[in-house]
């Protein structure tokens, strides 16, 4: 078995690649498909027919270029989404609201878009009818301010 993985490299780098892009998919943190780039590099250096210590070094240069290179602008464009991108709950932050039920510090019920949801302020209280903005969402229950009237002077 020794002689024939000897021979055949490229089954120890395809077997790397395939560990390194299953651990990805359980951390999601964009370094081991890196590595995984680096096993492929390795791969493709061993059906050129590259001695085992150039494959080594191949595997190596790749990785730490993807690493310090590639990494870093895929978790800049995965960090960044622009307003019309956001989701779920960002998507609520800015968002008018009409209170259902008077809104206080302690509770309190908003409609936002056409879901219902627990409210809460900071200071004050709104009554039912007034229009109020989501500021933030602290688990199930929206964080909202009362809307500034943009008419008054």
């Amino acid at each position: 078995m020794f002689e024939w993985l000897a021979e055949n490299w490229w089954a120890l780098w395809l077997t790397i690649f395939l560990v390194f892009a299953v651990v990805e998919m359980l951390t999601l943190d964009l370094f081991f498909i890196m590595l995984g780039g680096g096993a492929l590099a390795g791969l493709i250096s061993a059906f050129a027919g590259a001695d085992l210590w150039l494959q080594i070094v191949v595997f190596s240069v790749v990785s730490l270029l993807m690493i310090g290179f590639v990494r870093p602008v895929a978790l800049k464009h995965l960090r960044s989404s622009p307003a019309d991108q956001r989701s779920n709950i960002e998507r609520l932050i800015g968002e008018s609201a009409l209170v259902v039920e008077p809104v206080s510090a302690t509770g309190g019920r908003v409609k936002i878009g056409g879901d219902v949801w627990s409210a809460r302020m900071e200071t004050g209280e709104l009554a039912p009818g007034q229009h109020a903005v989501v500021s933030a969402i602290d688990g199930a229950t929206a964080v909202v301010v009362p809307e500034q009237d943009t008419a008054a002077p």
